[in-house]
């Protein structure tokens, strides 16, 4: 190593660190809010892409045609698939009216709920230093929630069922 490499300037304060070796130096940052910021960063990008879809289907209106492609199975078949009508519920759940997202498709706004508390636990265990929650279902459970699915969907597609329709 040269001498020139290790020469420290005098001038900077107690609490920053040398910056690159042509550049004044850099403030530290405190470990504890640096750390902060890293645990949350990936629950507060999620938190944020999702936000933009929810913002992007409040601002272009799926009820309007031509703005979003037709559901394949619904356009080939005529029949509901479980997912019909989750873009009709994502629109009014971002303007509020929870009983026209209920109304174009329950199940998605179950899910919009779940996703919103996962997303809250994240959160909570991302600021206090835990470990980030895992969904991890038991192949019953995972068959559970598989029937539901099937269950709404056969149901939404019958008469007696029309009010799940959207």
């Amino acid at each position: 190593m040269s001498g020139e490499n290790q020469q420290v300037d005098a001038s900077s304060t107690p609490d920053a660190v040398p910056g690159p070796q042509t550049g004044p130096a850099v403030p530290a940052v405190p470990a504890e809010r640096a750390s902060l910021a890293r645990r949350i960063a990936a629950p507060a990008l999620y938190l944020a892409a999702v936000g933009a879809a929810f913002a992007y289907v409040g601002a272009v209106d799926p009820n309007e045609p031509g703005h979003y492609p037709v559901c394949p199975l619904l356009r080939l078949t005529g029949v509901l698939c479980p997912g019909c009508g989750g873009l009709r519920s994502a629109h009014a759940f971002a303007h509020g009216d929870l009983a026209a997202a209920f109304g174009s498709n329950a199940l998605a706004v179950v899910g919009y709920f779940v996703f919103a508390g996962f997303m809250a636990l994240w959160l909570v265990r991302a600021v206090r230093g835990g470990p980030a929650p895992r969904i991890v279902l038991r192949p019953a459970h995972s068959w559970a929630v598989g029937a539901v699915v099937l269950v709404f969907a056969v149901v939404r597609n019958l008469s007696f069922g029309s009010a799940l329709a959207p």
